[in-house]
Protein backbone atom coordinates (compact mmCIF):
# COMPACT_ATOMS: atom_id res chain seq x y z
CA UNK A 1 0.00 0.00 0.00
CA UNK A 2 1.43 3.34 -1.00
CA UNK A 3 2.28 5.41 1.85
CA UNK A 4 0.29 8.03 0.95
CA UNK A 5 -2.85 5.92 1.24
CA UNK A 6 -1.57 5.53 4.83
CA UNK A 7 -1.25 9.26 5.43
CA UNK A 8 -4.47 9.59 4.06
CA UNK A 9 -6.47 7.20 5.55
CA UNK A 10 -4.73 8.57 9.42
CA UNK A 11 -5.31 12.25 8.58
CA UNK A 12 -8.67 11.76 7.57
CA UNK A 13 -9.32 10.68 11.29
CA UNK A 14 -8.01 13.63 12.49
CA UNK A 15 -9.10 16.95 13.36
CA UNK A 16 -9.05 19.58 10.27
CA UNK A 17 -6.67 21.03 12.33
CA UNK A 18 -4.46 18.71 12.87
CA UNK A 19 -4.79 17.97 9.09
CA UNK A 20 -3.87 21.69 8.22
CA UNK A 21 -0.94 21.50 10.50
CA UNK A 22 0.37 18.57 9.20
CA UNK A 23 0.41 19.95 5.81
CA UNK A 24 1.62 23.16 6.34
CA UNK A 25 4.53 22.51 8.81
CA UNK A 26 5.65 19.51 7.26
CA UNK A 27 5.60 20.29 4.12
CA UNK A 28 8.46 18.67 1.72
CA UNK A 29 8.91 16.63 4.64
CA UNK A 30 9.48 12.97 3.58
CA UNK A 31 5.96 10.83 3.87
CA UNK A 32 7.61 9.09 6.68
CA UNK A 33 8.20 11.69 8.47
CA UNK A 34 4.06 12.58 8.15
CA UNK A 35 3.25 9.55 9.02
CA UNK A 36 5.12 9.60 12.13
CA UNK A 37 4.16 12.94 13.47
CA UNK A 38 0.27 12.16 12.94
CA UNK A 39 0.67 9.46 14.56
CA UNK A 40 1.96 11.12 17.49
CA UNK A 41 -0.64 13.80 17.78
CA UNK A 42 -3.23 10.89 17.65
CA UNK A 43 -1.75 9.38 20.40
CA UNK A 44 -1.96 12.65 22.05
CA UNK A 45 -5.83 13.25 21.21
CA UNK A 46 -6.83 9.64 22.29
CA UNK A 47 -4.80 10.17 25.76
CA UNK A 48 -7.06 13.30 26.51
CA UNK A 49 -10.54 11.71 25.36
CA UNK A 50 -9.41 8.96 27.28
CA UNK A 51 -8.55 10.62 30.28
CA UNK A 52 -9.47 14.68 30.08
CA UNK A 53 -12.55 15.16 27.70
CA UNK A 54 -14.33 11.66 28.32
CA UNK A 55 -17.60 13.44 26.69
CA UNK A 56 -15.57 13.31 23.19
CA UNK A 57 -16.66 10.13 21.37
CA UNK A 58 -14.18 10.58 18.78
CA UNK A 59 -11.33 12.13 18.02
CA UNK A 60 -12.02 13.97 15.00
CA UNK A 61 -14.98 16.01 17.43
CA UNK A 62 -11.45 17.85 19.22
CA UNK A 63 -11.20 21.54 18.37
CA UNK A 64 -8.54 24.00 18.94
CA UNK A 65 -10.90 25.30 22.14
CA UNK A 66 -10.18 21.52 23.92
CA UNK A 67 -6.69 21.80 23.18
CA UNK A 68 -6.04 25.31 24.63
CA UNK A 69 -7.69 24.21 27.65
CA UNK A 70 -5.01 21.85 28.60
CA UNK A 71 -2.98 22.27 31.53
CA UNK A 72 0.95 21.33 32.48
CA UNK A 73 -0.23 18.83 34.54
CA UNK A 74 -2.20 17.03 31.38
CA UNK A 75 1.08 17.03 29.80
CA UNK A 76 2.86 15.86 32.40
CA UNK A 77 0.66 13.13 32.62
CA UNK A 78 0.74 12.11 29.28
CA UNK A 79 4.20 12.57 29.35
CA UNK A 80 4.43 9.60 32.03
CA UNK A 81 1.87 7.74 29.82
CA UNK A 82 4.26 7.13 27.27
CA UNK A 83 6.40 5.17 28.89
CA UNK A 84 3.79 2.28 28.10
CA UNK A 85 0.41 2.60 26.89
CA UNK A 86 -2.00 0.14 24.91
CA UNK A 87 -3.28 1.13 21.30
CA UNK A 88 -5.64 -0.40 19.47
CA UNK A 89 -6.14 -0.43 15.51
CA UNK A 90 -8.60 -2.59 13.04
CA UNK A 91 -6.47 -4.92 10.77
CA UNK A 92 -7.47 -5.99 7.74
CA UNK A 93 -9.80 -8.45 8.23
CA UNK A 94 -11.86 -5.88 10.55
CA UNK A 95 -10.53 -7.49 14.15
CA UNK A 96 -9.54 -5.03 16.45
CA UNK A 97 -6.05 -5.31 17.51
CA UNK A 98 -4.62 -4.46 20.77
CA UNK A 99 -0.77 -3.81 21.51
CA UNK A 100 1.38 -2.15 24.23
CA UNK A 101 3.47 0.64 23.45
CA UNK A 102 6.65 1.30 25.40
CA UNK A 103 9.12 4.88 24.47
CA UNK A 104 12.20 5.40 25.33
CA UNK A 105 13.43 8.58 26.62
CA UNK A 106 13.93 9.09 23.25
CA UNK A 107 10.59 7.95 22.15
CA UNK A 108 9.37 10.42 24.45
CA UNK A 109 10.55 13.72 23.07
CA UNK A 110 10.20 12.84 19.95
CA UNK A 111 6.60 12.71 20.21
CA UNK A 112 5.89 15.84 22.83
CA UNK A 113 8.19 17.55 20.11
CA UNK A 114 5.00 16.89 17.68
CA UNK A 115 2.83 18.41 20.23
CA UNK A 116 4.54 21.28 21.02
CA UNK A 117 4.66 22.09 17.22
CA UNK A 118 0.94 21.84 16.88
CA UNK A 119 0.03 24.01 19.81
CA UNK A 120 3.27 26.24 18.40
CA UNK A 121 1.16 26.42 15.26
CA UNK A 122 -2.34 27.21 16.95
CA UNK A 123 -0.89 29.66 18.86
CA UNK A 124 0.64 31.66 16.22
CA UNK A 125 -2.80 31.23 13.92
CA UNK A 126 -4.50 33.03 16.73
CA UNK A 127 -6.70 29.27 18.01
CA UNK A 128 -5.50 29.14 21.05
CA UNK A 129 -4.84 32.07 23.43
CA UNK A 130 -1.70 30.59 25.14
CA UNK A 131 1.11 27.64 24.40
CA UNK A 132 1.28 25.63 27.13
CA UNK A 133 4.13 23.61 25.86
CA UNK A 134 6.46 26.22 26.69
CA UNK A 135 6.45 25.07 30.03
CA UNK A 136 7.05 21.47 29.23
CA UNK A 137 10.04 20.06 30.39
CA UNK A 138 11.82 17.57 28.28
CA UNK A 139 13.17 14.59 28.95
CA UNK A 140 17.17 14.93 29.41
CA UNK A 141 19.27 12.32 27.04
CA UNK A 142 22.99 11.38 27.74
CA UNK A 143 23.64 9.48 24.34
CA UNK A 144 26.57 8.09 23.53
CA UNK A 145 28.49 10.33 20.68
CA UNK A 146 28.36 7.68 17.20
CA UNK A 147 32.11 7.65 16.18
CA UNK A 148 33.18 8.42 12.47
CA UNK A 149 35.61 5.61 10.64
CA UNK A 150 39.10 6.54 11.60
CA UNK A 151 42.27 7.20 8.91
CA UNK A 152 42.97 3.76 9.03
CA UNK A 153 39.40 2.55 9.15
CA UNK A 154 38.64 4.45 6.15
CA UNK A 155 41.90 3.22 4.33
CA UNK A 156 40.93 -0.71 5.17
CA UNK A 157 37.54 0.22 3.59
CA UNK A 158 38.66 1.40 0.99
CA UNK A 159 41.20 -1.61 0.37
CA UNK A 160 38.25 -3.63 0.74
CA UNK A 161 36.17 -2.14 -1.94
CA UNK A 162 38.90 -2.07 -4.66
CA UNK A 163 40.50 -5.57 -4.31
CA UNK A 164 37.45 -7.94 -2.49
CA UNK A 165 38.35 -10.49 -4.74
CA UNK A 166 41.13 -10.94 -2.26
CA UNK A 167 38.74 -10.85 0.56
CA UNK A 168 35.96 -12.62 -0.53
CA UNK A 169 35.64 -16.42 -1.99
CA UNK A 170 32.96 -18.66 -4.21
CA UNK A 171 29.25 -17.07 -4.03
CA UNK A 172 30.73 -13.62 -2.29
CA UNK A 173 33.36 -13.09 -4.41
CA UNK A 174 31.16 -13.67 -7.80
CA UNK A 175 28.16 -11.14 -6.32
CA UNK A 176 31.05 -8.75 -5.69
CA UNK A 177 32.94 -9.01 -9.23
CA UNK A 178 29.18 -8.60 -10.54
CA UNK A 179 28.69 -5.01 -8.39
CA UNK A 180 32.33 -4.16 -8.12
CA UNK A 181 32.48 -1.09 -10.06
CA UNK A 182 29.23 0.38 -8.89
CA UNK A 183 29.81 -0.05 -5.37
CA UNK A 184 33.07 1.35 -5.84
CA UNK A 185 31.52 4.75 -7.56
CA UNK A 186 28.71 4.53 -4.68
CA UNK A 187 30.50 4.63 -1.54
CA UNK A 188 33.35 6.22 -2.79
CA UNK A 189 30.82 9.41 -3.88
CA UNK A 190 29.44 8.84 -0.24
CA UNK A 191 32.81 9.25 1.44
CA UNK A 192 33.64 12.16 -0.94
CA UNK A 193 30.71 13.97 -0.98
CA UNK A 194 29.43 13.29 2.92
CA UNK A 195 25.53 13.12 0.89
CA UNK A 196 22.41 11.32 2.15
CA UNK A 197 22.31 7.76 1.59
CA UNK A 198 18.65 8.58 0.40
CA UNK A 199 20.18 11.10 -2.01
CA UNK A 200 22.28 8.78 -3.34
CA UNK A 201 20.40 5.99 -4.10
CA UNK A 202 17.51 8.62 -5.76
CA UNK A 203 20.14 9.69 -8.22
CA UNK A 204 19.36 9.77 -11.98
CA UNK A 205 21.49 9.27 -14.84
CA UNK A 206 20.60 13.13 -16.10
CA UNK A 207 21.54 14.40 -12.77
CA UNK A 208 25.51 13.75 -13.45
CA UNK A 209 27.10 17.04 -15.40
CA UNK A 210 30.97 15.88 -15.84
CA UNK A 211 31.13 19.00 -17.63
CA UNK A 212 30.76 21.04 -14.67
CA UNK A 213 31.84 17.93 -12.46
CA UNK A 214 29.10 18.02 -10.61
CA UNK A 215 25.32 16.20 -10.14
CA UNK A 216 21.88 17.65 -8.34
CA UNK A 217 20.59 15.89 -5.57
CA UNK A 218 17.19 16.30 -3.84
CA UNK A 219 17.59 17.55 -0.22
CA UNK A 220 16.12 16.36 2.77
CA UNK A 221 12.85 18.76 2.61
CA UNK A 222 12.83 18.79 -1.35
CA UNK A 223 15.35 21.31 -1.91
CA UNK A 224 17.88 20.92 -5.15
CA UNK A 225 21.24 21.62 -3.96
CA UNK A 226 24.22 21.08 -6.83
CA UNK A 227 27.06 19.04 -5.80
CA UNK A 228 30.71 19.48 -6.76
CA UNK A 229 32.53 16.34 -6.91
CA UNK A 230 36.58 15.38 -5.81
CA UNK A 231 38.62 14.03 -9.01
CA UNK A 232 37.92 10.36 -7.28
CA UNK A 233 34.40 10.87 -7.23
CA UNK A 234 34.54 12.10 -10.85
CA UNK A 235 36.68 9.40 -12.07
CA UNK A 236 35.06 6.32 -10.46
CA UNK A 237 31.32 7.84 -11.41
CA UNK A 238 32.94 7.76 -15.17
CA UNK A 239 33.71 4.41 -15.03
CA UNK A 240 30.58 3.22 -13.70
CA UNK A 241 28.80 5.63 -15.93
CA UNK A 242 30.35 3.67 -18.58
CA UNK A 243 29.49 0.60 -17.42
CA UNK A 244 26.06 1.38 -16.43
CA UNK A 245 25.03 2.35 -20.41
CA UNK A 246 25.80 -1.15 -21.71
CA UNK A 247 23.89 -3.06 -18.67
CA UNK A 248 21.40 -4.85 -20.33
CA UNK A 249 17.48 -6.03 -18.89
CA UNK A 250 17.64 -2.41 -16.73
CA UNK A 251 13.95 -1.99 -15.84
CA UNK A 252 14.55 1.82 -14.54
CA UNK A 253 16.05 3.41 -17.52
CA UNK A 254 16.43 7.02 -15.14
CA UNK A 255 18.10 5.58 -12.17
CA UNK A 256 22.42 5.68 -11.93
CA UNK A 257 22.76 2.97 -9.54
CA UNK A 258 20.79 0.17 -10.74
CA UNK A 259 20.64 -3.20 -8.28
CA UNK A 260 20.99 -7.05 -9.73
CA UNK A 261 17.43 -7.09 -11.14
CA UNK A 262 17.97 -4.50 -12.95
CA UNK A 263 15.80 -1.60 -10.42
CA UNK A 264 17.06 1.26 -8.56
CA UNK A 265 19.10 0.47 -6.01
CA UNK A 266 17.29 0.82 -1.93
CA UNK A 267 18.86 2.06 0.73
CA UNK A 268 18.83 -1.92 2.60
CA UNK A 269 20.98 -2.79 0.14
CA UNK A 270 23.26 -0.32 0.28
CA UNK A 271 23.65 -1.00 4.23
CA UNK A 272 23.96 -4.44 3.70
CA UNK A 273 26.93 -4.62 1.10
CA UNK A 274 28.37 -1.86 3.19
CA UNK A 275 28.07 -3.83 6.13
CA UNK A 276 30.13 -7.01 4.50
CA UNK A 277 32.89 -4.76 3.19
CA UNK A 278 33.01 -3.26 6.85
CA UNK A 279 33.22 -7.29 8.33
CA UNK A 280 35.91 -8.13 5.66
CA UNK A 281 37.73 -4.95 6.61
CA UNK A 282 37.45 -5.90 10.60
CA UNK A 283 35.33 -2.67 11.07
CA UNK A 284 33.07 -4.44 13.75
CA UNK A 285 31.63 -1.62 15.52
CA UNK A 286 27.93 -1.64 14.53
CA UNK A 287 27.79 2.69 14.26
CA UNK A 288 30.82 2.35 11.65
CA UNK A 289 28.79 -0.01 9.23
CA UNK A 290 25.55 1.99 9.04
CA UNK A 291 25.82 4.45 5.88
CA UNK A 292 25.88 6.96 7.99
CA UNK A 293 28.77 6.60 9.25
CA UNK A 294 30.51 7.49 5.95
CA UNK A 295 28.69 10.70 6.14
CA UNK A 296 29.75 11.52 9.66
CA UNK A 297 33.25 10.80 8.34
CA UNK A 298 32.73 12.91 5.43
CA UNK A 299 31.71 15.95 8.41
CA UNK A 300 34.83 15.55 10.66
CA UNK A 301 37.09 15.05 7.69
CA UNK A 302 36.17 18.42 6.91
CA UNK A 303 36.24 20.06 10.22
CA UNK A 304 39.16 18.57 10.60
CA UNK A 305 40.67 20.51 7.39
CA UNK A 306 40.08 23.38 9.10
CA UNK A 307 36.79 23.95 6.67
CA UNK A 308 34.31 26.78 8.08
CA UNK A 309 31.18 25.13 10.35
CA UNK A 310 28.93 27.49 7.37
CA UNK A 311 30.64 25.82 4.91
CA UNK A 312 30.11 22.39 6.36
CA UNK A 313 26.72 22.71 7.36
CA UNK A 314 26.00 23.59 3.50
CA UNK A 315 28.05 21.03 2.43
CA UNK A 316 25.84 18.55 4.20
CA UNK A 317 22.66 20.30 3.43
CA UNK A 318 21.95 21.00 7.05
CA UNK A 319 19.32 23.70 7.06
CA UNK A 320 20.20 24.03 11.12
CA UNK A 321 23.83 24.58 12.13
CA UNK A 322 23.25 23.21 15.00
CA UNK A 323 22.55 19.81 14.04
CA UNK A 324 26.89 20.29 12.15
CA UNK A 325 27.95 21.16 15.52
CA UNK A 326 27.45 17.31 16.38
CA UNK A 327 29.82 16.66 13.71
CA UNK A 328 32.21 19.31 15.40
CA UNK A 329 31.81 18.46 18.98
CA UNK A 330 32.76 14.87 17.82
CA UNK A 331 36.12 16.02 15.99
CA UNK A 332 36.50 18.16 19.31
CA UNK A 333 36.29 15.00 21.56
CA UNK A 334 38.68 12.75 19.80
CA UNK A 335 41.29 15.78 19.15
CA UNK A 336 40.90 16.44 23.14
CA UNK A 337 41.32 12.55 23.50
CA UNK A 338 44.87 12.96 21.18
CA UNK A 339 46.18 15.81 22.68
CA UNK A 340 45.54 14.35 26.29
CA UNK A 341 47.37 11.14 25.61
CA UNK A 342 49.97 12.41 24.32
CA UNK A 343 50.42 15.13 27.44
CA UNK A 344 53.61 14.35 29.45
CA UNK A 345 53.53 15.61 33.03
CA UNK A 346 57.33 15.77 33.19
CA UNK A 347 59.71 16.48 30.59
CA UNK A 348 62.70 14.92 31.54
CA UNK A 349 63.87 12.89 33.59
CA UNK A 350 63.05 12.74 37.52
CA UNK A 351 65.34 14.86 39.30
CA UNK A 352 63.63 13.90 42.82
CA UNK A 353 63.64 16.29 45.83
CA UNK A 354 65.32 20.02 44.15
CA UNK A 355 64.94 21.67 47.96
CA UNK A 356 68.26 23.11 48.90
CA UNK A 357 69.13 21.73 52.11
CA UNK A 358 69.64 24.43 54.59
Amino acid sequence: MSKYIDLTKILTKLPDFVFDYIEIAYDGESVNTQIGYSIDIRTFLEYLRRFKFRNIKSIEDFTPKELGEVTLRDLNGFKAYLREYESEYTNAEGKIIRRTRRNSEYGINRKLSGIRGLYLYLYKNDLIDSNITDKLDFKKIHQKMKRPLTTQDTVNLIDVLYNGENYFTGRSRASYLNRKQRDIALFITYLGTGCRVSELVNLNVNDVDFGSSSFIVTRKGGDQQEIFMPLQVENELLKYMEERLEMKNVKDEDALFISRNGKRISPQTVEKNLKSYCIAAGITDPDKMHPHALRRTFACNMIADGVDIKMVAELMGHKNIEVTHRYYTQYAVEKRKEIMRNFEITSGEQEGNSHDQQ
